[in-house]
């Protein structure tokens, strides 16, 4: 068995543990705060809330960690959870996805442990002690856009999946629209208004703008109008990327501020490569946009191609079984240190 650690921050984990879990042999346990997603197959352990905003104290243990607050009543019934369950059921590895805690915790019991890499810069104490244990990282992107600084010790246990969501190899049932911009905001925050949008907009006469995310206009299922617009404006979230990615249309990434800086690096690396544009300094002028747009539109989809082949998931799940099988089946040593 895998258990399998789901952050509730935003849905692109969620999204990412959809993809993999189903295309695992080994069967997968989900454990998150949030609800058992309709589409999940396995079992699922509901987590208690670690986040319900009351005061806290030393949540970083100092400097060490990144969330493990002195005398809060929900980490540790959810880390007692955790670790009861890793207790009873035993299983073969633990995807953390992603929770340096969580990554402690589980290792601590004895519990290999692979980590869903993020990009940014991951040199902190706490990342570095994370991915130091981790038996493997999983990077959900190619290793031809590598991620500067890392040191040759993750390096040498990283398996680039290339990126992918839940919509890889969906046949693209929309036909491009000329002149259609999707706007997609996701679920983990940002800092656009609508007076930016409207301006942009306003901007852009040519071009007709359609938004999803914002002033609660959600969608579970995104793609027919992804795979509809001429150009996609989103955010530089792995899984939204991962979707412009997957439809194969044109993208403006608009990165949002986020701890070490993973959506200014994905924005970055992309920008490189010549895979979508990037506007790194938060949203455009107004008077930007028109150039903005006409970049983008230039780029060849199929470009993303590179970025997101199709069967990232697949990889990745395969490199799972191959892990949980490869630890079950290790001889267990019974006697204690030296």
């Amino acid at each position: 068995m895998i258990g399998y650690y789901v952050h509730h921050q935003g849905r692109g984990h969620l999204h990412r543990a959809l993809a993999v879990a189903a295309q695992c042999e080994v069967p997968v346990t989900g454990l998150s705060s949030l609800g058992r997603p309709a589409a999940w197959r396995g079992a699922w352990i509901q987590l208690p809330r670690d986040d319900d905003g009351r005061a806290t104290d030393d949540p970083t243990a100092h400097g060490r960690l990144h969330w493990a607050p002195v005398h809060h009543r929900g980490l540790g019934e959810r880390m007692a959870t955790i670790a009861g369950w890793l207790a009873e059921q035993q299983p073969a590895l633990l995807v953390s996805d992603v929770s340096v805690e969580v990554t402690l915790l589980a290792r601590l019991l004895g519990t290999p442990v692979v980590v869903a890499a993020m990009r940014g810069d991951r040199r902190d104490a706490a990342h570095q002690l994370g991915y130091d244990v981790a038996d493997t990282l999983l990077a959900p992107w190619p290793a031809a856009l590598p991620e500067p600084g890392w040191p040759d010790r993750w390096l040498a246990k990283t398996v680039w999946t290339g990126g992918f969501s839940r919509f890889d190899n969906r046949p693209r049932t929309g036909v491009p629209r000329p002149g259609t911009v999707l706007l997609m905001l996701g679920a983990g925050g940002h800092e656009i208004t609508g007076r930016q949008v409207d301006a942009a907009r306003r901007a852009t006469p040519g071009w007709r703008w359609e938004l999803l995310g914002q002033d609660g206009n959600w969608t579970a299922d995104p793609w027919p109008q992804l795979t509809s617009a001429e150009v996609v404006v989103t955010h530089g979230g792995q899984n939204a990327v991962a979707e412009c990615a997957a439809a194969r249309r044109p993208a403006v990434i608009v990165p949002q501020p986020r701890p070490f800086g993973e959506q200014h690096a994905t924005a970055r690396a992309l920008d490189r490569a010549g895979l979508a544009v990037a506007a790194p300094d938060g949203w455009p002028a107004s008077e930007r946009w028109p150039t903005l747009l006409s970049r983008a539109a230039a780029i060849d989809g199929q470009r993303w191609s590179r970025y997101a082949p199709g069967d990232g998931a697949r990889r990745a799940a395969r490199t799972l079984d191959a892990l949980a099988r490869n630890h079950r089946d290790r001889p267990v040593r019974t006697e204690g240190p030296a």
